[in-house]
């Protein structure tokens, strides 16, 4: 006997789970300020990173469970503002920029600012049809990376030292640049269109998985790593667009 079809009032409640990871992104970008503001710049780096993560993981699996909605992308939105617009400058002004007050509380705001105005754009842009060269980048840096590179100064810092070493005017002329970076056209690769062969699976995991280590035991010079390996990125998409152009 055939049984009776779901209702449409209910829905499965895996098909939440995505929505469920962008609420935890939220709560961890929340607990980086937190931790930020206590001094626990480690911990509060570390959140950021998992907000990150995250911020990768909701909207594949939302597309994989065939759950995507409006709701869906907005709390993403909003998340990426929260963590990556807000909880990371904020950080930053905590460990650097406190003592130059007006100064660096504009860095912040500009900062936060671009980041919005990214996030807008990549929004609609996102509902525009893309050409397939378009489709391999985004323009502008990437929110995520944004926070991660404007974070760099104190990556520095925590790896040489166990305070500021970089100077707070170069912090906050850091932050203004990485925030004309995001809203500017300079195109840097998406990573969600990269595929892997099936056969070198098996070494992805086994990279990602001594990523994971080198952040919980070597966590200053990792991080100082993937800046730099991403600046690298940026300036050789930005050579291999124009060579499409």
């Amino acid at each position: 006997m055939a049984q009776d079809p779901q209702p449409k009032s209910e829905m499965p409640i895996i098909s939440l789970l995505p929505n469920v990871l962008t609420l935890a992104a939220i709560c961890a970008g929340l607990t980086a300020i937190r931790f930020g503001f206590h001094g626990d710049y480690a911990r509060a780096v570390l959140l950021i990173v998992l907000a990150s993560v995250l911020d990768g993981v909701d909207g594949r699996l939302a597309r994989l469970l065939k759950s995507e909605s409006k709701m869906g992308a907005e709390l993403d939105s909003l998340a990426d503002f929260l963590n990556f617009g807000v909880a990371a400058p904020l950080l930053l002004y905590s460990f650097a920029l406190q003592d130059m007050r007006r100064a660096g509380w504009i860095a912040v705001l500009v900062f936060s600012v671009c980041c919005v105005i990214r996030l807008a754009r990549f929004n609609v842009q996102s509902k525009e049809p893309k050409t397939e060269a378009a489709s391999q980048y985004f323009v502008g840096i990437p929110a995520p990376a944004g926070a991660m590179l404007a974070m760099l100064p104190m990556f520095v810092s925590f790896l040489v030292a166990d305070g500021p070493v970089v100077p707070a005017e170069l912090v906050a002329l850091w932050m203004v640049i990485v925030g004309f970076f995001m809203i500017s056209r300079v195109p840097t690769y998406s990573f969600k269109i990269l595929t892997i062969s099936r056969k070198n699976v098996r070494f992805f995991l086994l990279g990602a998985m001594v990523l994971i280590a080198a952040l919980f035991s070597y966590l200053w010079v990792t991080l100082v790593v993937l800046d730099l390996v991403y600046i690298a990125g940026v300036l050789w998409a930005w050579r291999t667009y124009a060579k499409k152009d």
